[in-house]
């Protein structure tokens, strides 16, 4: 497995608005692509005092998945215009790490 991070910032009063977004539209738009390989994403979020960060980590089952998702040069984030009007700034590239192991209690 493989997992994609990508990281965003902004700004507390833009938070709320964009963690519903995700949640609301974003995320079930990737889930209704029903791309092969994809098995989910987590969201985390951290205030920051003047921003709030949020970490986005998708998993795959291969690179091959992850280029139906992101397309051929499958390191470049991918950001609707909706999200780039909420954030102050974002990775403009993923990180892939491959997954060695998971443990679940």
């Amino acid at each position: 497995m493989i997992s994609r991070v990508w990281h965003g910032w902004t700004t507390p009063a833009n938070a709320d608005a964009y963690e519903a977004l995700l949640k609301s539209e974003i995320f079930t738009g990737i889930k209704n692509r029903q791309i092969a390989g994809y098995r989910g994403i987590h969201l985390f979020r951290r205030d920051l005092g003047k921003e709030v960060e949020f970490v986005t980590v998708m998993c795959f089952d291969s690179i091959e998945a992850i280029r139906a998702f992101a397309g051929e040069d499958y390191e470049v984030a991918v950001v609707p215009p909706k999200a780039r009007a909420l954030l102050l700034r974002f990775d403009s590239r993923s990180q892939h790490y491959e997954v060695k192991a998971e443990i679940k209690i």
